[in-house]
């Protein structure tokens, strides 16, 4: 493969920036796709940037339809941003489109790039130093549900089919067990053992789906701290990145995946499992942000279910089978039901009588001061 470096120039030119291009370095600490800062300057004025990414091709197979899904949930969202009186421009991503009106381009050796306005004055966190930036990135993600409720979520391409389909994962890792290609199964088998044990769990929020319980949604599918920018000055939420994984799935898998990444003291690819650790309290603090940015998008079924999504994307510490009722150390937390649906535990029921009261919006504001020194870009 080229780096992308090789194709810099003939991509720049198939955009028009409305300014002189006087230079672009990489940028962000992602490790998917190749992301550049472009710097242009206007004969008056101050540069002006752009975020200039080419799209893997190792992990997204079909850069049309993934755009597509991109361009159609932005353009959604900047009509619903304008309709609630925001700032379209700031609120989501713009995709800018190529001198051939495409909204992407492809180069020379075959590669898609796409490019987007710079969105000034914010910043993007590698983790959350404080629980109010936790809280910050949670009602970011809530909003991002509640302005998306009503948007088609069965015409997205699945831009990584089966992504969140824990029963075909489940298939695939017992059909590798049984291959055993290296012959390294005999010197793992607690390991098989603990995946193994907890076969129905893989089934619990499929079943639910199955069942009419738990509805199709946008979901991103990614959300982590690092892809929501935050104000530089407020530590507000301004807008969530990273869309290339956004698909129809359930938002339970949102919620868990974040709680995955950011209720947990340790880096996500931490190799010290001393080191990992279920935080209550920030399980607390995201679960309040992210139902107050939903403000009441999400059904019942999805508020009982909100905890086996923390569960179904951070196994390591939970108990297979349905979640006690009592909060337990490590990630044997309690869930909102047992595996009929209809069992509620004592902190499903906290969470939603929780948001079901008037609670005052935004009871972890965040923080003052200067971000600069602990942010970076994203650039997934």
């Amino acid at each position: 493969m080229q780096p992308a470096e090789k194709y810099l120039g003939e991509v720049l030119e198939a955009y028009d920036l409305h300014a002189p291009v006087v230079g672009a370095v990489r940028f962000g600490q992602g490790h998917i796709n190749d992301t550049f800062c472009v710097h242009t300057q206007p004969p008056e004025g101050d540069c002006v940037r752009f975020i200039l990414q080419r799209i893997s091709d190792a992990a997204f197979s079909s850069p049309v339809q993934l755009m597509q899904n991109i361009v159609g949930v932005t353009d959604y969202l900047k009509r619903i941003i304008t309709e609630e009186g925001g700032d379209p421009e700031r609120e989501t991503l713009t995709i800018l489109h190529t001198r051939a009106g495409e909204t992407f381009y492809t180069d020379r050796g075959g590669r898609a790039w796409r490019c987007m306005p710079f969105i000034e004055d914010t910043v993007c966190l590698q983790s959350a130093e404080t629980p109010e930036l936790f809280a910050a990135s949670a009602r970011a993600f809530g909003q991002f549900q509640r302005r998306l409720r009503d948007y088609p979520a069965h015409t997205l391409f699945e831009t990584i089919e089966k992504f969140h389909d824990t029963e075909d994962r489940l298939r695939r890792f017992k059909a590798a067990v049984q291959a055993d290609v290296m012959g390294r199964a005999g010197g793992v088998r607690p390991e098989i053992d603990f995946v193994l044990a907890r076969e129905p769990d893989c089934s619990v929020a499929l079943e639910a789906q199955r069942a009419g319980k738990l509805p199709l949604r946008v979901t991103h599918n990614d959300t982590k701290l690092n892809n929501v920018l935050l104000d530089r000055r407020t530590g507000a939420a301004v807008c969530v990145i990273d869309l290339d994984t956004v698909m129809p799935g359930l938002a339970i898998n949102d919620f868990g995946d974040s709680i995955r990444f950011g209720a947990n003291h340790a880096p996500e690819d931490e190799k010290d499992l001393s080191k990992v650790g279920f935080d209550l309290d920030l399980f607390a603090v995201y679960t309040r942000g992210f139902l107050e940015g939903c403000a009441g998008s999400l059904t019942s079924a999805e508020l009982e279910y909100l905890p086996w999504g923390a569960k179904l994307m951070t196994p390591g510490g939970s108990e297979p089978g349905p979640l006690p009722d009592t909060v337990q150390t490590g990630l044997r937390y309690g869930a909102p039901v047992g595996r009929d649906g209809r069992r509620c535990s004592e902190i499903g029921r906290t969470v939603a009588a929780t948001y079901r009261k008037k609670s005052p919006r935004g009871p972890v504001q965040g923080p003052r001061g200067d971000f600069r020194r602990r942010a970076y870009g994203s650039g997934a």
